[in-house]
């Protein structure tokens, strides 16, 4: 079922590229009917090659690097850079590097930094944040995320936690640093290992947390994706019904990984210190739902020693932002840094502050909605299910014509209505997925879903009117084969008879997917 959803997904996502310019509905029936040969072909194709691969067995090697070993990194001349390798979860051998002030001092504070979310995400894409600490008096150990075991679909937490530790470790046994003094820092998918680590081990002598999450992956991402779709214009069904279904559709499928990861739990057994911050104007992570979330964790464990700092003109990673959040500039956050650097002398000499939150109140639009498991009718199989049904009923009809054609047997249809309903119907199903598959694929703080009229999207607009233009023409060809059932060929009654099956299958789908709601 996996393997099926995902050769799906990833050949209909391929299909959907919105224009630039207004769609008509014309121009969307003519451009997905176009492409359904090829995304079948190409479903096909990977799922074939899928099957394949996994059914002929090859020799595995013991795992040796998270990712190639990259040339040192740049570093400025005020510090020094020390390449480090360690072992991470399962054994995986990983390379970073160690930054410190060319003259620091011994018996200095360390942290770990922790990428967010990324497949193979090298150290340089943290190496800004990495100076700025140094520069702060601390021995920073940045380290390239790993590849193997992490994809799009796939990644264990606990794993990247093991590399952390990992990380943590090394550190630790760096020559200047005060072993009893090292902590970890995540920002984004590390706000959620990094606890993780840190509530597994007593070599973490603090945490640092930025963009950090307190909801469930699930319900963070489908925020993310609507609040970019509501700052593009868009509003009612697309973002309320669909995008919803999609990624819980998706995750019942098993190609969203840990979509219901509750971290409060993990943070009620965090005992160490720890220092929050968000930007005000993040996209990614609801600013405004996550750090209450945070204090109750922490509170019910018994932990007061946290301090949440909110940063004016900040995005997502404190960086600043010139658009509300949209891009990201190099520069950290005026005074980031330096609440690091400042909080992390307190708490390694003895002095953590106790609970306090300051800064401007964060930006959020919208709330977050939960996701949870669908029911047996709206899951994953359901689903595949239902669109088998729809994709034969609407192709067998002009497939069969087609034939009979070709034998030189062609026979005048029931009705015309019939003909609208199998053309409508299959570019509504197949356009409508491939369209929503695009929004996941490129949604969040840049989405893209085209020119919108009147909060809908031109493309999901022309889909809602051919869907129903759909139902109305399954109207017209049931009356039509009420009329006319006895006195047509046998083979023409089955083969109506399907279509309206698939027509009325649709129905509930399309009402399911917010077709034909507002």
């Amino acid at each position: 079922m996996r393997r099926i959803l995902l050769a799906v997904t990833a050949s209909l996502g391929l299909l959907a590229t919105p224009t630039a310019t207004a769609v008509a509905a014309t121009a969307v029936s003519t451009a997905v009917s176009t492409a359904v040969s090829t995304a079948v072909s190409t479903a096909v194709s990977t799922a074939v090659s899928t099957a394949v691969s996994t059914a002929v067995p090859t020799a595995v090697s013991p795992p040796v690097a998270g990712s190639a070993a990259v040339p040192q990194p740049a570093v400025p001349p005020d510090l020094t850079s020390t390449e480090v390798t360690f072992r991470g979860g399962g054994g995986l051998v990983m390379h970073g590097t160690v930054l410190a002030q060319a003259t620091a001092r011994t018996g200095r504070p360390g942290m770990v930094l922790v990428h967010g979310a990324g497949t193979g995400v090298p150290r340089t894409k943290l190496m800004g944040e990495a100076v700025e600490f140094a520069r702060r008096g601390l021995s920073v150990l940045v380290y390239d995320k790993r590849s193997e075991g992490y994809s799009l679909f796939r990644r264990s937490f606990p794993r990247l936690a093991d590399d952390a530790l990992g990380a943590v470790a090394t550190l630790r046994a760096q020559p200047g640093v005060d072993p009893a003094k090292v902590g970890i820092w995540g920002l984004s998918e590390g706000g959620w290992v990094a606890p993780l680590a840190a509530s597994r081990s007593k070599d973490i002598a603090f945490v640092v947390l930025v963009g950090a999450n307190g909801l469930p992956p699930l319900r963070q991402q489908t925020w993310a994706v609507a609040a970019g779709l509501r700052k593009a214009g868009v509003a009612g069904s697309l973002i309320d019904r669909a995008e919803l279904n999609l990624y819980r559709t998706v995750a019942d499928g098993g190609l969203f990984p840990e979509p219901y990861y509750d971290p409060a739990p993990t943070l009620a057994s965090v005992r160490q210190p720890v220092l929050a911050i968000w930007g005000v104007h993040d996209l990614l992570t609801p600013p405004k739902e996550s750090p209450p979330v945070f204090a109750r964790a922490l509170r019910q464990g018994g932990n007061r020693h946290y301090v949440f700092r909110f940063f004016p003109g900040a995005d997502h990673a404190a960086h600043l932002t010139p658009d509300g959040g949209v891009t990201r500039l190099p520069e950290l956050a005026p005074g980031y840094a330096d609440l690091v650097g400042s909080w992390v002398g307190d708490v390694t000499t003895g002095r953590p502050p106790m609970a306090r939150s300051s800064g401007p109140a964060p930006t959020q639009a919208s709330s977050t909605v939960p996701v949870d498991p669908p029911a047996w009718w709206a899951s994953a199989p359901s689903q595949l299910a239902a669109m088998t049904l729809l994709l034969v009923g609407f192709t067998a009809y002009p497939v069969v014509a087609l034939v009979r054609r070709l034998r030189g047997r062609s026979q005048a249809p029931v009705t015309r209505a019939a003909r609208l309903l199998s053309a409508g119907g299959l570019v509504s199903v197949l356009g409508s997925f491939s369209y929503l598959v695009y929004l996941m694929m490129t949604g969040g703080k840049l989405a893209a879903p085209g020119p919108v009229l009147a909060g809908r999207p031109l493309i999901w607009l022309a889909l809602q009117a051919l869907a129903v233009a759909s139902v109305v023409a399954m109207a017209r060809a049931a009356l039509a084969w009420r009329r006319t059932r006895d006195s047509v060929p046998r083979g023409e009654r089955v083969r109506l008879g399907l279509l309206l099956a698939g027509g009325a299958v649709f129905v509930p789908w399309a009402l399911y997917w917010g077709l034909l709601l507002p």
